[in-house]
């Protein structure tokens, strides 16, 4: 019988062994004490199986709350656990329940967290995964394979009229950019209602199409409940876009696989609230299981942070983010991995050497919108950014060559052309 098989880091000041055990049975047929009708035959079939454990460290206090015993060592380790397809079938609700359940509950554990899980070719069969993933994605933002998409995000967050919006979109249009997008904070709001919105700015992005031949992506904020997003949907499509963005947190997993059945968007997945979810070590999930949660669904494209992002999170992390999306996973070749949190021309050199691909969608807010040469010089500065570091120039080599580049560096990073 086909097998699941998830990897977790542990903490616990028990045996690991001992500890394991105690996940595998809460997460599949056991509970605390023997009770009737749990047989070995319904064990054998059933229940989870601890497949293999690595010790990693051992530390002097435990990470959060758990059993405190007192002169005991914590160990932490790495272990993998499977279950039997026949457990949830193609329930993926169920699958993350087990996954992700009572697990986190448990007192044996003073750290826990998900860290990936390998799916059987079976899934292959009944999970679509992205319509459009990296390549689609690119293709209909007019980009080719040899460049990122640039992107930016449409601010103030909150409180701009849909004319505002797209005169915006109108300079963005002018200056070259690939993608604009709605900030997650906003979705249908009192100065801007979402209808009047998808109007103006797609009648801008038409527009601009028809006399350059280039049609802007523009991921509009559909969240909301199902109605909504039907209606949010249904708007952008009749109006010609050719994306939407969902918070996926927000709306959970079921929701977004309905709007990426739809089939007619490239969805943009803004994962607001990762760090409630990743932040603490020994806590919660790690991007590579998290990724495969959204690419069954069939999101097209998915936050990554950035290298010497504005937030928390170790440029070791979204390295490990970008890759994740880019490795194949069952019929989904890759997603596109959207780069973004205080990014400008500058993070370009590292996060090419570090990842060797231009397969992502790079988005710079204030990096474009408030270059000395405004959005045109903002757009320019990343795409010759990405030129010069796909080329093999250094950071300080690339602001003799190019103006707008050099611009850039002296208003967001000389720090970073004297630490060459």
């Amino acid at each position: 019988m086909e097998r699941i098989f998830a990897t977790y880091l542990i903490e616990t000041p028990y045996e690991v062994e001992q500890a394991a055990a105690v996940l595998a049975g809460e997460q599949s047929s056991g509970t605390f004490v023997s009770v009737p009708g749990e047989t070995e035959e319904l064990r054998a079939r059933f229940a989870a199986r601890v497949e293999h454990i690595e010790l990693l460290d051992e530390v002097p206090t435990p990470s959060m709350p758990g059993d405190f015993l007192p002169g005991k060592i914590y160990k932490q380790a790495k272990v993998i656990v499977s279950w039997s397809v026949e457990n949830f079938e193609y329930n993926i609700p169920a699958l993350i329940s087990t996954l992700q359940g009572n697990l986190y509950e448990l007192r044996q554990f003073t750290g826990l967290k998900l860290d990936d899980f390998e799916l059987p070719n079976s899934y292959r069969e009944h999970f679509r995964g992205p319509k459009f993933g990296l390549r689609g994605t690119k293709e209909l933002a007019g980009v080719g394979p040899k460049r990122p998409m640039v992107g930016t995000i449409i601010k103030p967050s909150v409180g701009l009229t849909p004319d505002y919006t797209a005169d915006l979109v109108r300079t963005l249009a002018e200056a070259g950019i690939d993608f604009i997008k709605d900030d997650e904070l906003l979705t249908s709001s009192a100065n801007s209602p979402f209808a009047e919105r998808v109007e103006k700015v797609m009648r801008v992005i038409n527009e601009h199409a028809d006399k350059t031949g280039k049609k802007i992506m523009y991921a509009f904020n559909i969240t909301g409940d199902c109605r909504t997003m039907q209606t949010n949907y249904e708007t952008v499509v009749n109006a010609g876009g050719t994306c939407a963005m969902v918070s996926v947190n927000s709306v959970g997993w079921a929701a977004t696989k309905q709007i990426c059945n739809w089939g007619g968007l490239s969805i943009h997945g803004h994962r607001n609230g990762w760090g409630m979810l990743n932040r603490h070590p020994f806590l919660g999930i790690n991007f590579p299981a998290y990724n495969k949660i959204w690419r069954l669904a069939g999101v097209d494209q998915m936050h990554v942070n950035g290298i010497k992002n504005k937030f928390w999170e170790s440029d070791d992390s979204v390295v490990r983010s970008i890759k994740s999306c880019h490795k194949p996973f069952l019929n989904s070749e890759s997603v596109l991995p959207v780069v973004s949190s205080g990014q400008w021309g500058g993070q370009a050199f590292e996060t090419y050497e570090r990842t060797k691909s231009t397969d992502l969608l790079y988005m710079a807010g204030g990096g474009i919108m408030a270059h000395p040469s405004g959005p045109v010089g903002g757009v320019s500065a990343l795409r010759q950014a990405w030129k010069a570091a796909v080329s093999g120039m250094t950071l300080e080599q690339a602001a003799q060559e190019y103006k707008e580049f050099g611009e850039s560096v002296l208003k967001f990073g000389r720090k970073e052309v004297n630490a060459q």
